[in-house]
């Protein structure tokens, strides 16, 4: 769903059976699922590119359960089942092999995606002898081991050339995509661009659900209006709040139309919302426009300690006009908190950098030795470092570590010198 950053939960929860029938819930820690799951699928003897592809299988897919919050969107309140007729064999109490769980150790924050999709592939897989799928086959990828591919030959002879390693992703706590309380008329930020982004796109399978054009990320009548008709096609309350299981149903409906829980998969793309120049602004203006300008602003300040913090609102007050001072002083503009397209776009500009570095950073990959991928890896496959390091992968929604500055471009500063070591 558009609000989930991928990432790897520390804990995972596991039903024991299957998903409508009662049965015990288990959490355990995600190194830990992953490694049972391995222990309990392949065999420990397999060539160890064998073992890696399908641990990355394995990761991916219960990563996948995760990010498209598949179980919870239900009401249930679990990831994943322990059922190979849903999911995937997990076995309480079993033994680990040695092998498998060194190898997991390595690479259980490490996952496949589609190039140019968010959400870790559902890769699904089978034995390949008594049972046979689209996705990977277990024995298949031994066979291709011993023939001497490596982990992403193997993974991409199944899933298709355009799967791409995403390398230690960030490790946290799971958290629920609902903000925690009711969106409504008036409220505005990023919870609001998904849900008007999510509407936008379920609008087109269900045509009633009227189209909300811009996406501005202000809760206004427009977006009210889709909500009640999305409330009262899928048979909830329709108050035009965005509660809890309103929320919850639109990331179901959602994930489901983009088949973000299948291998065939449209894929989840980035959003983005472009905040077009309507017109002069000044103090004593209000509407949805002043609202944008403030939201710009108030996340600008976040990465600016010279910029004070300032409420979105929609009325350009005496605050507004002096953060609009502040910001144009700052990168030299004529500070008189007018508004015009030169100033709106500089904030845009801006806004658009800080953006980007809140939702994508570009983190340098640590080597995984032998079989790193030939279409990113580095060098000239000398063995010796080069060709067997990662390039760069993208990490989504990370801090990148360092304070933002106006002027700065992809960790520049503004008289060229590096912002950060990479």
């Amino acid at each position: 769903m558009l609000s989930i950053i991928p990432y790897v939960p520390r804990t995972i929860t596991v039903h024991l059976g299957l998903p409508n029938q009662w049965a015990e819930n288990v959490t355990v820690s995600f190194p830990d699922y992953v490694k049972n799951v391995a222990s309990s699928e392949i065999y420990p003897t397999w060539e160890p590119s064998a073992i890696r592809a399908n641990i990355l299988a394995i990761i991916s897919f219960a990563l996948n359960r995760v990010y498209t919050e598949f179980y919870p969107s239900q009401g249930y309140n679990f990831q994943i089942t322990s059922t190979t007729q849903y999911d995937q064999k997990f076995i309480r109490g079993r033994n680990i092999f040695e092998n498998i769980s060194q190898m997991v150790d390595e690479i259980f924050n490490d996952y496949i995606r589609r190039q140019g999709y968010v959400e870790p592939l559902a890769a699904k897989f089978c034995n390949g002898t008594t049972s046979k799928c689209a996705g990977l086959s277990q024995w298949g990828s031994q066979e291709l081991a011993q023939e001497g591919a490596n982990s992403m030959e193997i993974l991409r002879h199944y899933y298709g050339e355009n799967i791409e390693l995403v390398v230690d992703a960030p490790i946290q706590d799971i958290t629920d995509s609902y903000p925690g309380t009711p969106l409504r008329l008036g409220s505005v930020g990023r919870n609001v661009v998904i849900i008007q982004a999510m509407l936008n796109r379920i609008s087109q399978n269900y045509p009633a659900i009227p189209k909300i054009s811009p996406v501005t990320g202000i809760f206004g009548e427009s977006t009210r209006e889709a909500v009640i008709t999305f409330q009262r096609i899928f048979n909830l309350t329709p108050d035009g709040i965005v509660g809890k299981a309103t929320w919850y149903k639109m990331v179901y409906i959602h994930s489901g139309i983009l088949q973000l829980a299948e291998l065939v998969s449209q894929g989840q793309t980035f959003v983005t919302v472009r905040y077009q120049f309507s017109g002069p602004l000044e103090e004593g203006d209000n509407g949805p426009e002043v609202g944008i300008l403030q939201y710009m602003l108030a996340l600008l300040a976040q990465f600016d300690s010279s910029l004070s913090p300032i409420t979105v609102d929609g009325m350009f007050g005496p605050t507004t006009t002096q953060a609009v001072r502040t910001y144009q002083q700052l990168v030299g503009l004529t500070p008189n908190g007018y508004v015009d397209e030169t100033t709106w776009d500089s904030i845009y500009g801006n806004f658009a950098l800080a953006d980007y570095f809140l939702r994508r950073d570009t983190v340098r990959a640590q080597s995984l030795r032998e079989d790193a991928v030939p279409v990113m890896a580095q060098g000239d496959g000398d063995g010796q470092g080069k060709a067997d390091r990662w390039g760069d992968t993208p990490r989504i929604g990370q801090y990148p570590g360092y304070p933002l500055t106006m002027g700065w471009t992809d960790g520049r500063r503004r008289d060229g010198q590096r912002g950060v070591k990479v």
